[in-house]
């Protein structure tokens, strides 16, 4: 198998090593328009390798269709660690291809209609939001929601957060990027089968988190496509909500009702600024991922209904911290080594699926016991809890 990696920050690096440790992988190239960017992530990989020889770097730039589309022909599968912005150029250079494109992000909505076209017409495999969250999340979602002979209720927490909370936030900025993630707009939450819009940063309830503490979570919003599975179409209440430490969601809030994650810009004398782009540049120093920073990701899925005519709730845990030995922070240990292994199913030819399909919808079954056990040889795991109480009344 051949695997391109497209981007070299803090997750492509993960991504490539991750898919070196499969001896099935007989070549993983590692992309980026920063050649600079390039040689430092080829750097650091090269001591973790037993043979370097199998990771080759490539300079492209995504605006170069015809170029981006030739070096993804030579792949079997592309993992795509890129912004927001770039990841419609990549969508299109790997439809052109006709190349799997596994992605650990999700393009602008305003793309969307474009990029499934394309995906149909050229029969193609595009997953996107293939990490943790979106991700993982949505797979152990309905992994837990399956279980039950009726889904209620699915309430899904899942954050990165640094390992000592301190700054004005008590946040570093862990999926790579100098743009905060946070944002304006409402969230939203799933009753009875729709969804409804929710303030963000709102409904924040505090939890104990083993071996860390407590920790806080607020309403993010809830994947629409879950509602599209069987097993949740009888929901009658789902949330998706983001994992920080205490007090994050207050100073969101003043942010976001100051104006302050507004992308529109506004007038300051004779100039144009957008406030959120200002709040970025002025707390990314105080949010950058440093040298001796170390973060952990926890992540916690819940699915209760009725099984067997007892109510029965299903939850799912993980708590996963910074590999010392490797380097990679668990951010991208759970983002792009997920990322990573779907790659390899697709370039095996493992999902018979095509078009623009999200992963909760291919991992299952053996897929998903497969994906489960990769990540588990890669220090990832999970802990799956089963409370059940009295039978219900007719």
């Amino acid at each position: 198998m051949q695997i391109l990696v497209m981007g070299s920050g803090l997750m492509g690096p993960a991504a490539a090593y991750n898919a070196l440790t499969d001896p099935r992988v007989a070549q993983v190239t590692l992309a980026d328009k920063d050649a600079a960017q390039l040689a430092a992530a080829q750097a650091r990989l090269t001591p973790l390798l037993a043979n370097p020889a199998r990771l080759s770097t490539a300079v492209v730039d995504l605006a170069d269709q015809q170029a981006a589309a030739s070096l993804m022909a030579q792949h079997d599968a592309v993992v795509a660690a890129l912004p927001s912005a770039i990841i419609p150029h990549g969508v299109r250079a790997a439809m052109a291809a006709r190349t799997p494109w596994i992605d650990l992000s999700w393009p602008a909505d305003a793309e969307l209609p474009e990029l499934k076209r394309l995906a149909e017409e050229n029969r193609a495999l595009v997953i996107p939001g293939c990490g943790v969250e979106p991700g993982l999340t949505e797979i152990m979602a309905r992994y837990l929601a399956e279980k039950l002979d009726r889904a209620d209720e699915l309430h899904i927490k899942c954050g990165g957060i640094p390992l000592q909370p301190d700054g004005p936030l008590n946040y570093r900025i862990v999926f790579g990027g100098k743009r905060l993630p946070l944002r304006e707009y409402d969230a939203r939450i799933a009753e009875h089968g729709a969804l409804r819009a929710t303030p963000r940063y709102s409904g924040v309830e505090t939890f104990q988190c083993e071996g860390v503490g407590e920790v806080e979570a607020w309403h993010e919003g809830f994947m629409p496509w879950l509602l599209e599975l069987d097993a949740l179409k009888s929901l009658k209440l789902g949330t998706q909500k983001t994992v920080r430490w205490p007090g994050y969601a207050a100073k969101a809030t003043a942010l976001r009702e100051l104006g302050l994650l507004s992308v529109t810009p506004v007038d300051v004398d004779g100039v144009a600024v957008a406030p959120k782009y200002l709040v970025d540049a002025v707390l990314y120093p105080h949010v950058k991922m440093q040298e001796d920073d170390r973060d952990l990701t926890i992540f916690r899925v819940e699915a209760s209904g009725v099984k067997d005519g007892f109510p029965r709730r299903y939850a799912i845990d993980m708590v996963d911290r910074f590999d010392e030995t490797l380097g990679f922070t668990s951010m991208a240990r759970v983002t792009a080594f997920t990322g990573a292994i779907v790659a390899r199913m697709a370039a095996r030819g493992a999902f018979s699926a095509i078009g623009w399909v999200t992963p909760e919808k291919l991992l299952t079954g053996d897929l998903f016991r497969e994906l489960v056990a990769e990540l588990a040889r890669a220090g990832v795991t999970f802990t799956e809890t089963v409370e059940k109480t009295g039978r219900l009344e007719s």
